[in-house]
Formats: structure tokens, C-alpha cells, sequence
């Protein structure tokens, strides 16, 4: 199984979203999943924002999920050299047993290329970085998501759940 998921922040609140797959290039969610998370504390200044991390974790644990990897709205490194971003810090607090891919919208200083996927005719790449599987690989796989646009439609669909809470 695989999964896409995201955390949307209301106040102090949060609402943690997955959809399940099993082809990369499914054009909609096996099942989707929701948890509530009553009080996010806000990182503290200077460090990186990862309070997205408890809410997947907690997402996770309470529907025992066990995907082989989960695909992530954001980054897993915050540059090329490799510095921890919310899904490096996902895939350690797993054991190592998930792979991680994170899709980035915008582009983030110190990141070569080498990390851009661009998917049909689109104008701005996404931004892919990956832990527990190969950065080709990943890329690959991002590129055959469904969807006509620079966002896949699983990604669109569980930004959307956690945003709204409703599938």
C-alpha cells in the first residue's frame, strides 16, 4: 500500500489526512484516512517547522497503518546536502521501514536540478526529494502520478481532506 498524506493547521488545531493507493497511477484513493489532533504546539523560532510530524505519526498509529511508502507535501531534505526536513524526521521515527518522498512546490535555495520533475507541459517543476528509495525512482514515480497538472490528483485530494475534512 501506498500512501499521500498532509497535515492543514486551524488555529491550534490539526487535521491530518491520508488516501491510500496501490498504482502510481491511480486516478483516485483506495480508502482515506483522518485524524484530529486537539493541540499542535508552534515551533520554536529558528528551528525548522515539523509539527506536521506528530500528526502524521499520530494518523499512522491510530488506523495501524502500515504503508510501504508515503508520499509527503513537502520535503524530506531542506537542501541538497542532505539537511533533515519534516520527512527525514517522518522516515526516522518509523524505523527506517517506510520510504518517504516529499513533493515540494516551490523551489528551495541550494537545490540542483537534479531534483526538479517536471510533469506534462508544466512551466515550474516540482521539487522531489526522497529517503529509502532512489532519487531516479522517486522522480519516475512522481512524474506518473494521474493528473494533467504540476499537482497529482491524490495530492490534490488529501490537501483538500485535510483542509476541509471531507473526501
Amino acid at each position: 500500500m501506498k500512501l499521500a498524506a498532509c497535515v492543514h493547521f486551524h488555529g491550534d488545531e490539526a487535521l491530518a489526512a491520508a488516501v491510500a493507493f496501490d498504482e502510481w497511477d491511480a486516478p483516485e484513493a483506495a480508502r482515506t484516512f483522518m485524524s484530529r489532533v486537539a493541540h499542535v504546539d508552534k515551533p520554536p523560532r529558528g528551528k525548522p517547522d515539523l509539527r506536521e510530524l506528530p500528526c502524521l505519526l499520530q494518523l499512522l498509529q491510530e488506523h495501524a497503518l502500515k504503508p510501504d511508502v508515503i508520499v509527503i507535501d513537502g520535503p524530506v531534505h531542506l537542501d541538497a546536502a542532505e539537511t533533515p526536513g519534516l520527512g527525514q524526521g517522518l522516515y526516522d521515527a518509523l524505523g527506517g521501514q517506510t520510504a518517504i518522498i516529499g513533493i515540494s512546490t516551490k523551489s528551495m535555495p541550494g537545490m540542483p536540478a537534479q531534483f526538479e520533475v517536471y510533469r506534462e507541459e508544466e512551466a515550474r517543476p516540482l521539487v522531489v526529494t526522497c529517503v529509502g528509495i532512489d532519487l531516479g525512482a522517486a522522480k519516475v514515480r512522481v512524474r506518473n502520478m494521474h493528473g494533467k497538472r504540476r499537482i497529482p490528483t491524490l495530492l490534490k485530494l488529501v490537501a483538500r481532506i485535510a483542509r476541509n475534512g471531507l473526501p
